[in-house]
């Protein structure tokens, strides 16, 4: 197995998960305001089941969802990586890049910051092609982050695992390859 990554940034670290993240990743995963643009808030059991299944990915890949937490003071304030991504689309097999901050910690660039060490890594070390991302349309928080971090828009779909007619089906894929990524920061 590889040797799990810790990644550092100016204000955050990104690092493997902790039992003692379990009851502050449940409060983020149970918050309404959180969790609003996905189709429900998790329990404490669903919350530990994603939980245990972000520490097998990064077990078996030495990277994932990282646990986000502040350098100056450390303790979870959310979830950051990249991830195989587990069903099937048109655009799979693929890896995604996601974010899930606290809201006590949202609107203090921690997501961005915790995004763009996520894509380093992935375009780096990991040795990446492409990483895409998608949300919700009305999710323009998130979709702005990708537009911010170079991501481009990609095609429309509906989550493979929401029932048609749902409200939460339909998503906006965003796309960034290696070379875009690269082109980008050399200006």
């Amino acid at each position: 197995m590889p040797e799990p990554m810790t990644l550092e940034g100016p204000r955050l670290r990104l690092r493997p998960w902790r039992e003692a993240d379990r009851a502050p990743l449940a409060a983020l995963n149970a918050d309404p305001e959180a969790m609003r643009h996905f189709p429900a808030p998790m329990t404490a059991a669903e919350s530990d089941a994603w939980m245990d299944r972000l520490q097998a990915h990064i077990a078996a890949h030495g990277w994932g969802f990282w646990c986000v937490e502040r350098r100056a003071a450390p303790g979870c304030i959310g979830a950051v990586g990249l991830m195989h991504i587990p069903w099937e689309a048109a655009f799979t097999p693929a890896v995604e890049i996601g974010w899930r901050i606290a809201p006590a910690a949202q609107r203090q660039g921690f997501a961005e910051e915790a995004a763009r060490l996520a894509l380093a890594a992935g375009f780096g070390p990991i040795g990446l092609a492409e990483i895409v991302s998608f949300t919700r349309p009305a999710n323009a928080p998130s979709w702005r982050l990708m537009e911010r971090l170079g991501m481009s828009r990609g095609e429309d779909f509906g989550h493979p695992r929401l029932p048609e007619g749902h409200p939460a089906r339909p998503h906006i894929l965003y796309r960034l390859s290696r070379a875009d990524w690269v082109a980008q920061r050399l200006g």
